[in-house]
């Protein structure tokens, strides 16, 4: 979970392995089409300068402002190195395996796939993290993969790692 706290992974070169979005920058408000209120399906995401040797991508999406405890939107493991750019919606089929793309885990909603932000009303603003983990290997998990049996199985194999924020509220 260390991985959640920094900003972003520089690498010695000095490149910047960066996540970013076409829908909302750093910081800003998630668009209502990503999130419950709206379509409920994942945004656009890309990223640039992965580290050497990176061999599968691993994207985990969490809620820190929770009222229990960290909640996780979405899990999505073994994405192909040479993979820049998750389409709109493409977390959004439910399905398991994405063919070209990857393995979609469990949410906290107890679904698997992409499950938009959705505060409770009146609970404040809350900042929804897009993590994306450059490894070293391919991963073997049994089903059903959840967040903390990622990151588990990501010990030790993270070259780098990138974050992205954006934020939802609902009244």
């Amino acid at each position: 979970m260390c991985t959640w706290l920094a900003k972003e992974y520089v690498l010695r070169e000095g490149a910047q392995f960066r996540l970013f979005s076409e829908a909302f920058k750093e910081g800003e408000v998630i668009p209502v089409k990503y999130t419950c209120d709206g379509e409920d399906i994942s945004p656009p995401l890309s990223w640039s300068s992965p580290p050497q040797g990176t061999k599968s991508l691993a994207l985990i999406m969490y809620d820190p402002d929770a009222p229990a405890n960290t909640f996780i939107h979405w899990v999505i493991y073994n994405m192909p190195p040479t993979l820049a750019r998750l389409e709109e919606g493409v977390g959004s089929s439910g399905a398991r395996e994405i063919p070209g793309v990857g393995v979609q885990g469990l949410n906290d909603f107890g679904d698997v796939g992409y499950g938009g932000p959705c505060p409770p009303r009146g609970h404040g603003p809350h900042r929804y993290y897009f993590a994306l983990h450059a490894l070293s290997a391919q991963l073997t998990l049994r089903s059903p993969v959840t967040a903390s049996s990622l990151l588990n199985a990501m010990r030790g194999k993270v070259l780098g790692y990138s974050l992205l924020m954006g934020r939802y509220s609902r009244q």
